[in-house]
């Protein structure tokens, strides 16, 4: 009998797209009102039902809409979206996504997701100059004679940047572009393409769930709730050396036993076509040439720039994109392609990434059907209800879930911060504990869940090194469930000391 395959990352977001349109047909629809600060006026402006109201921007306002956040921070621009406001759900006539909207899903995610698309594109055709130039197989050539004894090392500092990444700036759909270039150092290393995947993006995910300084989580969030960013901040950042500690032994002890034994991996079957994929040329000698190595820095320099203008600069997609657009002519010019060669091999170097970026487009589609469905507000509003009458210990472990489950069909840190923070923390205030522990509470089960999260960046960092969804579950599910527990016990202990 054939073997049944497991469906691809497209045909998984298809399905899912498909349930959370038939769930629009069944759960109710729903609404809060939302206030959003105007800085040009000075003034709020309170949405219900499609009436927008506005109010003076003051403290008293805020007051009497029961909304425990100090003023300044919409103010000075540290809450920058609209939140909801507390007590206001309302039904509201339900709007079910049938099969056109269904249909038509894909394609309006698509165009919202354009920004991240596009950079995922850029980076393709990057890439694919970087191959034509021969600058990475030379690379790759030196960095395994240099690490020859030592390549465990290359998984600690690459899991401990990106983590460091992902907690202090919130580094995610931006590590998109370290794949192709890293598998092939990790194949060199005599590893396989799981434990390049797993340094990168558990190292982002691990970085992310345990945010600090990170303003789409932990900042955003805080602010929602009310309370300093700072507050809780030694917490988590033990959480972030422990969870990180715990998850470069994990990918460590994988990888070793693969060194050893290349049968023992979960993705033994594809490891020749991985290899043919992006395995370099490092059985030859190639020199390093003085060329190549400028080409090599200016590469690299695109990730540095990139780095520091979204950390420090505001910079988003566009500015993103259009580094590596400069960063690919630069390495033109310097390694002398002629005008024609270099659009082939750009276009051809995007063509590789657009599956990824077609996955990107059919995860947005989902948050589409749930927005326009108008369920996201209502499983809130049942979720906040769910808490009432519990000790603190199992409250915080039940809000724990609640978010991670909520990050299924709201995978936006930044957007779960402005819509649930400010029905959920109050919620703090009735059980004793610190607003602080439902911050944490929101980063740990968002960040937990984004290790395996379908409607994430799991799915599209997976059709980058074409590993199936069932062999990434396979890998990571034991880790999961180690993190899961530790985190339990820590917010458990946490809220009664």
């Amino acid at each position: 009998m054939k073997k049944i395959k497991f469906p691809t990352a497209q045909t998984i977001l298809i399905i899912i797209a498909g349930l959370v349109a038939i769930l629009t047909w069944i759960i109710p629809s729903g609404k809060f009102d939302s206030l959003s600060y105007n800085k040009e006026a000075n003034t709020f402006t309170k949405t219900s039902l499609g009436t927008s109201t506005t109010l003076v921007a003051t403290q008293n306002t805020l007051d009497s809409l029961n909304i425990k956040i100090p003023l300044e921070k919409f103010t000075n621009g540290d809450i920058w979206k609209p939140i909801s406001i507390p007590n206001t759900y309302k039904e509201v006539d339900n709007t079910p996504q049938g099969v056109f909207a269904f249909i038509q899903s894909p394609i309006k995610g698509i165009i919202e997701g354009a920004d991240i698309i596009f950079l995922v594109l850029f980076i393709g055709g990057l890439i694919g100059i970087m191959n034509y130039t021969g600058a990475f197989d030379a690379g790759i050539s030196w960095l395994a004679t240099a690490l020859k004894g030592k390549e465990y090392l290359l998984i600690i500092l690459v899991t401990l940047l990106i983590a460091i990444g992902g907690t202090t700036f919130g580094l995610a759909e931006e590590t998109i572009a370290f794949y192709p270039i890293l598998i092939p150092i990790f194949l060199a290393a005599k590893y396989d393409a799981m434990v390049a995947l797993a340094s990168i993006y558990i190292g982002s995910s691990i970085g992310t769930m345990c945010s600090t300084t990170n303003p789409f989580s932990a900042i955003i969030a805080s602010d929602a709730a009310g309370i300093n960013w700072t507050t809780g901040l030694t917490g988590r950042f033990v959480m972030l050396i422990l969870g990180t500690l715990i998850c470069i032994i994990y990918i460590i002890r994988y990888a070793q036993r693969v060194k050893k034994d290349p049968s023992k991996s979960v993705i033994f079957d594809q490891k020749n076509d991985i290899e043919r994929m992006f395995g370099s040329n490092t059985n030859s000698l190639i020199i390093l040439t003085s060329r190549l190595r400028l080409i090599l820095f200016i590469f690299i320099m695109c990730f540095i720039i990139m780095v520091y203008g979204v950390s420090q600069l505001d910079w988003w997609f566009i500015e993103m994109t259009a580094v590596f657009l400069v960063g690919s002519i630069i390495i033109g010019f310097i390694a002398k392609i002629n005008e024609y060669t270099f659009v082939e091999t750009f276009i051809k170097g995007a063509s590789d990434l657009l599956g990824v970026a077609i996955i990107i487009g059919i995860a947005r589609g989902i948050t589409v059907l749930m927005d326009n469905g108008q369920i996201s507000d209502t499983m809130l509003y049942y979720a906040s209800n769910a808490t009432n009458g519990m000790n603190k210990g199992l409250f915080i472990n039940v809000m724990l879930y609640i978010y991670g489950g909520l990050s299924f069909f709201i995978p936006s840190s930044s957007g779960m911060a402005v819509l649930t923070m400010p029905i959920m923390s109050p919620l703090a205030d009735g059980v004793g504990i610190g607003r602080e522990f439902v911050v944490n509470a929101y980063q740990y089960g968002m960040g937990l869940f984004a290790f395996i999260n379908p409607t994430g960046l799991i799915l599209a960092s997976l059709a980058i090194v074409k590993v199936g969804y069932d062999k990434w579950l396979k890998f990571v599910m034991p880790l999961v469930i180690i993190l899961l527990v530790f985190t339990m016990l820590v917010l458990t202990v946490s809220v009664y000391l």
